[in-house]
């Protein structure tokens, strides 16, 4: 790990509080994507951050039955990064339930909820080298359409202040996707996240990527690029 701090001890600190919870969701160590062909070029309309990277390899697709994480989209993952499903803990008696109950319902749904979707995946980068996630967030059906879900999402979020929101295709599906900045006024730092929502018929999912300061989420960037521009129904 750099020897950053900053605005990464949010994220440093999201994640510790994580860790038991997640530490028994959704399959073994060896489970992740899909193998997959390498990813295809960006759809129309897509293109990388100023300053990104070189795009991402693909390292498999999830979202389809038998896969890591189930979801109602499919995407290509960046490779070496490990996917798992999220799930509510329910009293049984292991670490990660014993864990949930000490947090709290309140932080715990605080840390799984957020605004009108809830973490169901979780793909970490840290086997490929950086500190950060991209996390999978799905909702309830309904009418909202994809801006609406990512502004419900980010205005949930604390410090989130100048997004900038612009509509993307991939696979045929339109959706939104905003960046942004989190503003911490303990630290009087902020870092970059990004997101992107599409609405399906078995309701939104929103992808985030956070990172534990802006040069983390700059390394990760090309892996949500990826996400975004193989993105389909699954």
């Amino acid at each position: 790990m750099r020897g950053r701090t900053g605005a990464g001890w949010r994220g440093a600190a999201q994640v510790l509080l994580l860790a038991g919870v997640l530490a028994g969701c959704g399959g073994s160590d060896d489970e992740g994507a899909r193998p997959t062909a390498p990813a295809t070029a960006p759809a129309s309309g897509q293109t990388s951050a100023p300053g990104a990277a070189s795009p991402a390899a693909s390292g498999g697709r999830i979202g389809a039955a038998g896969s890591a994480c189930r979801l109602p989209v499919t995407f290509e993952v960046a490779r070496g990064w490990k996917a798992k499903a999220i799930e509510s803990p329910k009293p049984s008696g292991s670490p990660a339930d014993e864990f949930a109950e000490a947090l709290g319902d309140d932080l715990l749904d605080g840390l799984l909820r957020q605004g009108p979707v809830t973490a169901v995946c979780e793909i970490d980068a840290k086997p490929a080298g950086n500190i950060g996630f991209l996390r999978v967030w799905k909702g309830e059906p309904g009418d909202a359409d994809a801006r609406g879900v990512l502004q419900g999402f980010v205005t949930a979020e604390e410090g989130a202040r100048h997004a900038t929101y612009r509509t993307f295709t991939s696979g045929g599906l339109t959706g939104a996707r905003v960046d942004y900045e989190v503003w911490s006024e303990l630290l009087e730092e902020s870092k970059k996240e990004c997101a992107l929502a599409v609405v399906t018929a078995d309701g939104p999912v929103v992808v985030h990527l956070g990172g534990m300061d802006d040069e983390e989420h700059q390394e990760m960037l090309p892996a949500f690029e990826l996400a975004q521009r193989t993105l389909r129904t699954a």
